[in-house]
C-alpha cells in the first residue's frame, strides 16, 4: 500500500498521509480549507478581531484541495465514489450543497453529510473526506 503526503499542499495535523491507496482505491484523509501556509480559505478576522467565515469559499477550497490530492496519484474528481461530510452547523448546509454542485451531479459519489461539534481549528466549518475508485494498470 502507497501512502502520500501532498507536497503544496497544509500538512497534516498528525502523523497520517493526506492519500493512501489501497488496491484499485484511494482514500482520501479528512481535508478542509486550510491552504500550505496554515491559513485558511475564507475566514476573515478584521483589525477588531471580529470574524468572517465563509461556507460556500470554504466547500470550493476543500474539494478543489481533494482535486489536488487525488491528481498526485493520477486520478480525479470523477473517480470519486463516496464522500463524507461533517458540517460544524448544519445551517451551512445550502451553501455546502449548492457549490457541491458545481462539482459532483446524481451520478457523482455517495455522500454522507453529518453535523459534528467541532473541527481541529475554530475557523473551520467543513471538512471532507473521500474513496476513490482508480485501477492500476
Amino acid at each position: 500500500m502507497e501512502s502520500q503526503v501532498v507536497e503544496g499542499k497544509a500538512a497534516p495535523r498528525g502523523k497520517y498521509p493526506h492519500i493512501k491507496r489501497a488496491g484499485d482505491f484511494l482514500f482520501v484523509s479528512g481535508t478542509s480549507a486550510r491552504r500550505a501556509d496554515n491559513t485558511i480559505t475564507g475566514a476573515e478576522v478584521d483589525p477588531l478581531g471580529a470574524t468572517r467565515l465563509d461556507i460556500r469559499a470554504q466547500t470550493r477550497a476543500v474539494i478543489e484541495n481533494i482535486r489536488d490530492i487525488l491528481r498526485s496519484a493520477g486520478a480525479q474528481l470523477q473517480d470519486v465514489v463516496e464522500i463524507s461530510t461533517y458540517l460544524v452547523n448544519m445551517n451551512d448546509f445550502a451553501g455546502y450543497n449548492e457549490v457541491y454542485g458545481e462539482f459532483f451531479g446524481y451520478d457523482g459519489p455517495a455522500r454522507t453529510t453529518v453535523a459534528v461539534h467541532q473541527l481541529p481549528h475554530p475557523h473551520l466549518l467543513i471538512e471532507i473526506r473521500t474513496m476513490a475508485y482508480k485501477p492500476l494498470k
